[in-house]
């Protein structure tokens, strides 16, 4: 219930007052203990007279010390006569639970009558149908506190509710007061008097008599009533969901697992309720039901046909949209929309999307192409520094593209129609919009609606007095929003969430790996389509579809960011090995076809080297090819051109070669009986060519200078690359955030071991240095015709809660830098 803030106003102390009449709190009435108890010892209720009292903290939680500890709560609940003289006899109670734990069982009696964890943490436990006082009913309440946070009961609260809905019922016309309260003050606050008004006639004499009270909360209703069509003009959409993470603190087998129960659930839910829409995301998910549980996935089938389960599922599963690449956004539509239409006939229209960590600025082009109409969120939401000025927007890409897009209500919630009607003046105060939405079901671990939830949102379409709430589709919530909106204000840039920054270095081995795999892949798929064409080879569609999509389903927003338990990175990794692995294989066989297909050249020319290029821009780099090193050898071009070459101490022949784009380029390697140029490394440490100069600092391992010769200018005002290192613990969210005052705490240098020319002729030199027991080698290689200076770095990374950064104090300024994204580059500030 809403706390009223202005005391000079009878309607608070009425809203309370009715409530009290059948709600009561009992944080205060549990025993506690904390010892390590059997079930049966724990449910013993003539031991919990042993039992300490629970003292709730401040914010009236019964809190314990996180690390998986158990905790036992019980009580005896006794039927009062009465609450605050309003007759309880023959009324439903049932008992309000709340709690922050990773496994919650209830016990009614002795009897397991519910079960949740951190994420099913909330519900309504049915004590009795008929409530007679005098009655006992005897509660225990088993929990366990997450490992990295204090556990908590949160909430316990009895509920007595009439089982004829049609009857009157004091709590629930106290809300309905709170609902007319609450729009008054935001929409009409010249009614406020009469409200309160009508908050002072209430005879409370007559609540001894729950017949004869009965009558004044049909009078208060009936006097309500004046504002029932100005509020009934309203409408709070909502759609059952069940938000189901691939993995997170779970594993992907877990996920299968959770998936079936949650449409088992949902199912039979509609069975029992069939004005319920349930809505869910994600084809990947489909596709296991379908293999593994084919009559389960039959019975989707049919309630997709029947118009009760609404498919949200654009994408393959809702991923990572910073990290990777423009072809797997592309993918990630392709295969999801293909995976729609062919198992349900229709495209997805939208991009359901309540929980990535942000969204790069093409997106608007790519789902408006793959056949997708509207873009939801509600991650936005969570921002720390900046709250995001739009509900609802037009979201334009940099080509133009616009797509319709819609901020999401809270998701995991229940029918909860105070909150449900306060969010819902929220939108209309942003937007001007009375349709509002609103997301009940359990989440995160699947969950869904509940019977309970259901139950209500059948008591609450008989008010006369709140806004009609209508079961129905994401889509029609989107497109009626649109017709009262078609012209929202537009958004010409990304959506970065100010939240979460440090998972794009959370378990860098999941980014290298979705890097290789997106680069494969892509070339693979390249290279066997040239070859399809050029060739008889036929082109291996299957094989590739099925290593994308576990790559896909590895850029899921839990997996890639690095935010899940170990376990989830032990079998992602054994996917992304087997799509790297295929699309090596694929792109080795593609090659050889190609090349095969080229014409032989004269013997004498020696044996043919085909260098390939997949990026759409003519190359030119070195080529590193394993020779003899007892041999001597010339490089020829097609033509017969001799080309620079030499080798190294790796026994590798380096030339340097020129490609055209999406294609290659055939060389010759020819023995010869000319001793070669042997190339000794330098005695300095100075990279040099035609664009740049850079002096290593012999001491650090360091950019001593980095001197731009064509501006004749130095870039840097001290000491570039240099690895900083600094505290980085204590955040919540640990594995997501970096902490704020992270360069408050910073910590010694790293150690110079070695440094050495590696490749003299492409200018690579090697710098090692140590960290604690972390190593850091980096190479900076400088070639030739190249004006930029690289830096290949790799970390065996064997430190905790250690921040590192690299350092490049610049000598230019600038407000804003142009930086890479999928499919383009952007300015950001």
């Amino acid at each position: 219930m809403t706390q009223i803030q202005d005391k000079a106003s009878p309607i608070p102390s009425t809203i309370q007052r009715l409530s009290g009449m059948t709600r009561r709190d009992v944080m205060s009435q549990w025993r506690v203990c904390q010892q390590a108890l059997t079930v049966d010892e724990a449910l013993q209720s003539k031991n919990w007279s042993d039992w300490a009292i629970a003292t709730p903290n401040a914010r009236n939680h019964v809190a314990w010390d996180k690390g998986e500890l158990d905790i036992w709560l019980g009580q005896i609940i006794t039927v009062p006569e009465a609450l605050d003289k309003y007759p309880l006899k023959g009324l439903e109670l049932r008992l309000d639970l709340t709690w922050w734990a990773i496994l919650s069982e209830t016990y009614l009696n002795g009897k397991l009558v519910q079960e949740g964890d951190l994420f099913d943490c909330f519900g309504r436990v049915l004590l009795t149908d008929s409530a007679q006082p005098g009655d006992t009913i005897e509660v225990a309440i088993h929990l366990i506190s997450p490992g990295h946070d204090p556990g908590a009961l949160v909430k316990s609260m009895l509920w007595f509710e009439p089982c004829d809905v049609a009857q009157p019922d004091p709590g629930m016309i106290s809300d309905e007061l709170e609902i007319v309260r609450s729009y008054l003050s935001q929409f009409r606050t010249e009614d406020l008097p009469a409200l309160e008004a009508i908050a002072t006639q209430i005879d409370w004499s007559h609540c001894q008599s729950r017949e004869a009270f009965n009558q004044e909360l049909v009078k208060v209703r009936s006097q309500l009533e004046q504002w029932k069509d100005w509020l009934q003009e309203r409408k709070i959409y909502w759609t059952g969901h069940a938000h189901l993470d691939m993995a997170w603190l779970w594993p992907v087998s877990e996920t299968w697992e959770v998936a079936e129960r949650t449409f088992a659930s949902a199912i039979n839910l509609m069975n029992e309720f069939p004005e319920m829409k349930f809505c869910h995301s994600s084809p990947a998910l489909y596709d296991w039901i379908e293999r593994n549980r084919p009559e389960q996935f039959a019975q989707i089938q049919e309630k997709v046909k029947a118009g009760q389960w609404e498919v949200a599922a654009g994408l393959w599963v809702e991923p990572e949209f910073n990290l990777i690449s423009g072809e797997s956004l592309v993918r990630q539509v392709l295969y999801g929309q293909l995976y729609t239409q062919e198992k349900f006939g229709v495209l997805s229209a939208t991009a359901w999307l309540p929980d990535s960590f942000g969204f790069c600025w093409q997106l608007p082009q790519i789902l408006k192409q793959g056949g997708i109409d509207y873009f939801v969120t509600q991650k936005l939401r969570w921002n720390d520094s900046t709250e995001f000025p739009h509900e609802v927007f037009k979201w334009r890409s940099p080509d133009g593209t616009e797509i319709y897009s819609v901020m999401l209500p809270p998701i995991g919630t229940r029918i909860e129609p105070v909150k449900m009607t306060e969010f819902a003046q929220k939108w209309e105060s942003s937007t001007g919009n009375d349709l509002s939405y609103w997301l009940p079901g359990i989440g995160d671990h699947g969950g869904g609606p509940t019977a309970d939830m259901l139950e209500v949102a059948r008591r609450w379409e008989k008010s006369p007095i709140a806004p009609p709430m209508q079961s129905t589709t994401a889509e029609q919530f989107c497109q009626e929003t649109e017709a009262k909106l078609p012209s929202p204000p537009v958004w010409n840039d990304e959506l970065y969430l100010e939240y979460h920054r440090g998972c794009y270095t959370s378990h860098a081995d999941q980014k290298r790996y979705n890097r290789q795999c997106e680069a494969i892949l892509t070339e693979a798929e390249i290279w066997s389509s040239i070859a399809t064409l050029l060739t008889e080879a036929i082109y291996p569609k299957d094989e590739l579809e099925q290593a994308w999509k576990k790559m896909l389903f590895n850029q899921f927003h839990d997996i890639l960011p690095g935010s899940s338990i170990p376990q989830v990175f032990v079998d992602a990794n054994q996917d992304w090995k087997a799509a790297l692995d295929t699309g090596l294989s694929l792109r080795s066989l593609a090659m050889q076809a190609i090349a095969n297909n080229l014409e032989s050249g004269d013997q004498q020319q020696g044996q043919a080297l085909i260098v390939f290029n997949s990026l759409n821009w003519q190359r030119n780099e070195w080529v590193k090819v394993e020779v003899d090193a007892s041999q001597n050898y010339n490089v020829l071009t097609d033509s017969g051109d001799p080309v620079s070459n030499y080798i190294n101490a790796q026994e590798e022949l380096c030339f340097w070669a020129e490609v055209p784009s999406v294609g290659y380029r055939r060389y010759w390697l020819q023995v010869t009986e000319t001793q070669m140029t042997q190339v000794s490394s330098p005695n300095h440490w100075q990279l040099e060519n035609e664009y740049l100069k850079v002096t290593l600092d012999e001491s650090t391992g360091a950019i001593a200078e980095l001197y731009d010769k064509r501006n004749q200018r130095s870039v840097l005002t001290g000491l570039g690359n240099q690895l900083q290192f600094f505290t980085d613990k204590g955040q919540y969210w640990d594995a997501w955030n970096i902490d704020p005052e992270y360069a408050k705490y910073p910590l010694p240098e790293a150690e110079l071991q070695n440094i050495e020319w590696i490749c003299p002729k492409e200018q690579r030199i090697r710098v090692t240095l140590t960290f604690e027991t972390s190593t850091f080698t980096q190479d900076y290689v400088l070639t030739s015709h190249s004006p930029y200076l690289k830096i290949d770095t790799h970390v065996d990374w064997q430190t905790d809660h250690v921040l590192v950064k690299t350092s490049f104090p610049l000598s230019v300024t600038s407000e804003s830098v142009t930086c890479d994204m999928p499919c383009g580059v952007i300015s950001r500030p």
